[in-house]
């Protein structure tokens, strides 16, 4: 599927999913005197929808790919700081809190793994790269295979007919 606005990735949903989690975790009062180490798990988590958004709009899979490690980055640095929380006596009360955070900032990694080996995988240099020889390539690409498609149906038809007789 062709997605035409970072808004609608699903991985850039759950990122945003897991930021606004943070947030309201971070909002509890255990994090009150701990501002340096709230500071830091806001913006890793923030940092991962932001990365995504900042890679899709740029338009080169090359650029994209980046910015999508960079995302995974900080998907991990969350999950790292969420075992920190886990260690700390002063957020021993959150730990039912933080398993569900870590499930969710890994399910963000292997989105982004996934995708990220796609496109690795792919020919297309992104949108950036597309001008007006490369759409009447694509389209020369996709009439010929559909093109040939209907002639393998009409020879399975025609074989179907021929064990008939």
């Amino acid at each position: 599927m062709n997605y035409k606005r970072f808004e609608d990735l699903p991985v850039w949903n759950a990122a945003i999913d897991l930021a606004v989690e943070i947030y309201a975790l971070t909002d509890r009062p255990q994090f009150r005197r701990q501002r340096s180490l709230r500071d830091q798990i806001e913006r890793a988590a923030v940092s991962v929808s932001n990365n995504i958004a900042e890679g899709f709009e740029r338009g080169t899979n090359n650029e994209l790919l980046n910015f999508l490690y960079i995302s995974r980055g900080s998907a991990g640095e969350v999950r790292s700081m969420l075992c920190l929380l886990e260690r700390l006596p002063a957020f021993g009360s959150l730990h039912p809190e933080i398993a569900p955070l870590q499930a969710r900032s890994e399910n963000c990694s292997r989105q982004l793994k996934g995708w990220s080996q796609s496109l690795q995988n792919s020919n297309l240099r992104g949108e950036r790269h597309v001008n007006q020889r490369t759409k009447r390539i694509e389209k020369a690409a996709r009439e010929r295979e559909e093109f040939l498609e209907e002639l393998a149906e009409i020879r399975a038809k025609g074989n179907t007919n021929k064990t008939k007789n």
